[in-house]
């Protein structure tokens, strides 16, 4: 066989290889799952708009706190989440005392959110604030939020080292 020749075949061989590596591009990771108890079966659940149910903070070595206030938590199709809590000026100075800021009597927050299905958790990540890094007050942003569904009832729980909760707060979806 002719240098040419071999030339030629090899040319050949290696756009064959290429349109068939064109035609089934690899995919990392495997197929993605989508049935119940899946990561995109939880984002679609998550996926709208929650009102404020109930929230509690429970700061170290102080009585717990029931919050009174009212709340909206927007979650849409990419991960993208807006939090916003409003309560009253005695609220917001007892929120103060336990670690959170709530300037002007709102907690406010928007970011992306990662759901953990193995954990069962959210991890915020919020415009602005850097996601790891020492914890700071019961609402610290590197802590994950543990969540559990029943019905239309979401319950989120932020946890210390210990894993003794320092904040419940349960949403309601909305029609």
């Amino acid at each position: 066989m002719t240098s040419r020749l071999r030339l030629y075949l090899h040319v050949i061989a290696v756009a064959i290889l290429a349109a068939a590596a064109d035609a089934s591009p690899l995919q990392k990771g495997g197929p993605v799952e989508t049935g119940r108890g899946s990561t995109a079966a939880a984002r679609k659940y998550l996926e709208g708009r929650w009102s404020l149910l109930s929230f509690e903070v429970f700061p170290p070595n102080q009585p717990s706190l029931h919050i009174p206030g009212s709340g909206t938590l927007l979650y849409d199709g990419f991960g993208n989440l807006d939090v916003e809590i409003r309560v009253d000026p005695a609220t917001a100075a007892q929120l103060q005392r336990a670690g959170i800021d709530a300037p002007g009597g709102r907690i406010s927050t928007s970011g992306r959110a990662a759901v953990d299905m193995q954990q069962r958790t959210l991890t915020y990540f919020f415009q602005g604030e850097p996601p790891l890094g020492a914890p700071s007050g019961p609402l610290a942003l590197n802590r994950p939020r543990y969540w559990q569904v029943e019905g239309t009832t979401l319950t989120l729980t932020t946890k210390d080292d210990d894993g003794h909760p320092l904040s419940v707060a349960r949403w309601q979806k909305m029609p």
